[in-house]
């Protein structure tokens, strides 16, 4: 992976002079490669990783198990896209094993997750099932401790 990339996949929040400085490179040049990574679709977007519970964020998280019909000349894509564009879809993934698409969505409550499962995704044509699995509570997102991480060591590798 590209060392500019790694560095803003694990912090998108340094500025242009400290990556140009970790890079050994100059800031126009950070920057010059930031606008290119942008506009080919490398970087998709920037967000920051929130503790929900402390910011007042009582909404609901799902992951969804799919199984899908693939389409003749267009497999799974043209199916998963379509999901995809719903509003309470946060991540649509193709997957291997039991199921063809994980699908996590977001809800007010229960009941609004509830609700499109059984009047959207469920009622497309090409979707033979569903899993909802409702989150509960974070302990890890996005690769960061959550709910403080407690002062816990990390746990040793076994042989």
């Amino acid at each position: 992976m590209d060392p500019l990339i790694e560095l803003l996949r694990n912090n998108s929040n340094r500025t242009p002079k400290e990556l140009a400085l970790a890079l050994g490179i100059s800031e126009a040049e950070v920057a010059a490669r930031i606008a290119a990574a942008e506009a080919d679709g490398t970087i998709l977007g920037y967000s920051a990783v929130v503790d929900r519970l402390k910011a007042g964020d009582r909404r609901v998280t799902a992951l969804i198990e799919v199984r899908i019909t693939p389409e003749p000349n267009g497999g799974f894509d043209r199916l998963a896209r379509r999901i995809s564009k719903f509003d309470q879809v946060r991540d649509c993934f193709l997957m291997s094993g039991g199921y063809d698409l994980a699908v996590v969505v977001e809800g007010k409550d229960l009941l609004d997750v509830a609700t499109f499962v059984a009047e959207k995704l469920s009622t497309l044509g090409g979707v033979l099932s569903t899993a909802t699995h409702f989150q509960l509570k974070p302990y890890k997102q996005g690769g960061f401790l959550a709910n403080g991480g407690g002062d816990e060591e990390r746990l040793p590798v076994a042989p």
